[in-house]
């Protein structure tokens, strides 16, 4: 995650069971390695749609899908931004980062005939083509709250000599229906009760972001990544 989340009964885990989400606070995996990291990827989404409780300077302020009375449901939207908002803010204020940092953008999933948890599936064998399929209602909405948080932090960025980039993967991931497991991501003797329509095959349409990313960073300048290669190699004592 990009905020700290905690689990307050791990035992009970499940895909729906309700998380503690701390929208103000950066998760210590990826805040605890900055000062080692020439290239970092940020991304998030999936995780946002599952029930939370949010808390902000250690106090409740509200819920998504929690079902509990007196507390104050908050748009899945909204924490979004937030949990965003924390992120770019560590990152431009962090003493001893001077990385380059992407954002990949919002992966969309492909359930059709139902939701992941009613018998929704995706069985599609070929992408979508531009008129059939388009970013739109919720996607769009994820989608679009992530690139205004990443413009924000651009303007920032580039004051400080900080460089901030976008690598939108969402208007190609919209058309590869074609690209998830569906009930075929499990071991064999696991039963297949749910189909798997938001994570993707390796190899796969993912290939695609290694490519997008490969591109960026040779845009990056003559030399960046045999430089950044070499720098690292040293760090390391390697030969």
């Amino acid at each position: 995650m990009l905020v700290t989340s905690r689990d307050p009964h791990p035992e009970k885990f499940s895909r729906n069971s309700l998380m503690n989400l701390y929208l103000d606070e950066p998760e210590e995996v990826w805040t605890s390695e900055l000062d080692n990291i020439d290239i970092a990827i940020f991304s998030a989404g999936q995780w946002f749609f599952r029930p939370f409780m949010y808390y902000e300077k250690g106090e409740l302020i509200g819920c998504h899908f929690c079902n509990q009375p007196n507390i104050t449901e908050i748009s899945l939207y909204d924490a979004y931004q937030r949990a965003y908002n924390t992120t770019f803010t560590t990152l431009l204020n962090h003493q001893n980062y001077t990385g380059l940092t992407f954002l990949r953008t919002f992966s969309p999933q492909h359930f059709e005939n139902g939701e992941y948890n009613n018998g929704g599936n995706c069985v599609r064998t070929r992408p979508f083509t531009k008129q059939e399929m388009r970013l739109d209602g919720y996607k769009l909405m994820m989608y679009s709250t992530q690139v205004n948080a990443f413009k924000e932090a651009q303007k920032e960025a580039e004051q400080k000599g900080l460089k901030l980039r976008l690598m939108d993967t969402s208007n190609a991931m919209i058309l590869r229906a074609d690209g998830h497991p569906n009930h075929f991501g499990h071991p064999a003797s696991d039963k297949k009760s749910f189909a798997d329509c938001v994570h993707w095959c390796m190899p796969g349409p993912v290939d695609t972001w290694n490519e997008f990313l490969l591109e960026m960073l040779k845009m990056e300048g003559e030399g960046f990544i045999e430089k950044t290669y070499q720098r690292n190699t040293t760090k390391l004592n390697l030969r």
